[in-house]
């Protein structure tokens, strides 16, 4: 809660910064739904659920053409992962005993930093059409587990995810003009992990487990 209130009073802060200057650059807040999910690249281990979580953040944008930005911000990733189901006999988390094709749900916070590059057409009346290809860099801040059908729910997973995460992205929205410096921003974006989410420690082998994720981008700019 504490980093919640910090981040919108660092927002509100420099949203007063750019009113108050004539530089090409625009600040903005979001807050997006997201439908993420897991993947892993051994046979016996597959996706089984989806994660519906939340992004909030300050979205930044540079203009160095008319209709080009980079773009950057802060923000927070709220219970990104997914449920992974494990066929054989396995051990989880260092808890007690083994278990026989169990699923295992993997919720993680990450504090985001974005990097990307934004297009945008010309006006059309009150709306521009926009996409945006970005990488992600990821810190993790908090992870839970919870083996279904056990006892062992809401466990402390940390020890067993990666401290950090670099993700691809691709998007695409509209801006639409409420005034002369505000837009309202809707986009349908897509994410894709490179780095590996767990550690393998884990399971004291080699797999690889990437997420994935839908983000529905609902924001304005300033």
């Amino acid at each position: 809660m504490k980093k919640i209130v910090f981040l919108g009073a660092f927002l509100l802060s420099l949203s007063f910064v750019h009113a108050q200057s004539d530089f090409n650059i625009r600040f903005g807040l979001q807050l997006s739904p997201t439908f993420s999910w897991l993947s892993s690249d051994v046979n016996n281990i597959n996706g089984n659920g989806v994660n519906l979580g939340l992004k909030l953040a300050m979205m930044g944008e540079y203009y160095f053409a008319e209709n080009y930005a980079v773009t950057s911000g802060l923000g927070f990733a709220f219970n990104h992962g997914g449920t992974l189901r494990y066929d054989g006999n396995r051990a989880f988390w260092k808890l007690e005993g083994s278990y026989q094709a169990a699923d295992a749900k993997y919720s993680v916070q990450y504090i985001e930093i974005p990097l990307g590059l934004k297009m945008r057409t010309r006006e059309f009346g009150y709306l521009r059409y926009y996409g945006e290809p970005y990488l992600t860099i990821g810190f993790r801040s908090q992870s839970r587990g919870d083996l279904r059908d056990t006892e062992f729910n809401d466990v402390d997973i940390k020890e067993f995810v990666n401290g950090a995460a670099l993700s691809w992205g691709l998007g695409a929205g509209v801006e639409y003009g409420l005034s002369e410096s505000t837009a309202a921003v809707g986009g349908i974006y897509f994410q894709n992990m490179f780095t590996d989410l767990t550690k393998d420690v884990e399971l004291g082998d080699e797999s690889k487990t990437t997420l994935k994720a839908i983000v529905l981008r609902l924001g304005i700019l300033f």
